[in-house]
């Protein structure tokens, strides 16, 4: 690992080690947003060890200080929700870029950085898709359980079809090898 490297993930983790949200876990325990970067890594690091390094650093800043602005700052409602969404990756993609221009990496990489985080070219840029699996993997392993837990069993349904329909076919296929998925939910990620 590259010392600029290094020093980006510290920052990254320096910056989300401070989430007010504490998350109690069998396995793990601590700050919700630092947890969730070090997740990242790990998951791109076990399905792409030898994944290139702005690709790693947009994996650790995928949520970076998301706790800033809160689902709640924004009405209810898709659209408000899909808005949401949009404000946070462009906040993530020019907070980690700023760390990166701080460890010395150019403006070029950092726009590289900041597409990837807000998704462009998803579906048509490898690394891009890459770091959505990453991200739908993380999701189905960490959080899906307590995210469906009191919801209706066709809402569930609808969250696991919108998740696969996210991957790729290596992403789901991925799922179909590695989670114990009940036949029903196990379907969506088919193909």
């Amino acid at each position: 690992m590259s010392e600029r490297l290094a020093e980006v993930l510290a920052a990254i983790d320096a910056a989300n080690a401070a989430d007010p949200e504490m998350v109690p876990d069998g396995e793990a325990e601590g700050p919700a947003a630092l947890l969730y970067g070090q997740r990242m890594s790990a998951e791109l690091a076990r399905i792409a060890p030898e994944a290139p390094e702005l690709l790693r650093i947009a994996a650790r800043g995928q949520h970076i200080e998301r706790w800033r602005m809160p689902r709640s700052s924004y009405p209810e409602g898709r659209e408000a929700y899909l808005a949401w969404r949009r404000a946070q990756a462009v906040f993530h993609a020019g907070r980690v870029g700023e760390i990166m221009a701080g460890a010395g990496y150019g403006a070029e990489d950092c726009a590289r950085v900041g597409r990837m985080l807000r998704k462009e070219g998803l579906k048509r840029d490898p690394e891009v898709q890459l770091l959505e699996d990453v991200i739908c993997l993380v999701f189905l392993r960490w959080y899906f359980a307590d995210f469906a837990a009191g919801r209706e069993p066709g809402q569930v349904l609808g969250i696991a079809a919108k998740t696969a329909r996210k991957m790729s076919a290596e992403g789901r296929a991925r799922v179909r090898a590695g989670f114990d998925l009940p036949a029903d939910l196990a379907a969506a990620f088919e193909g």
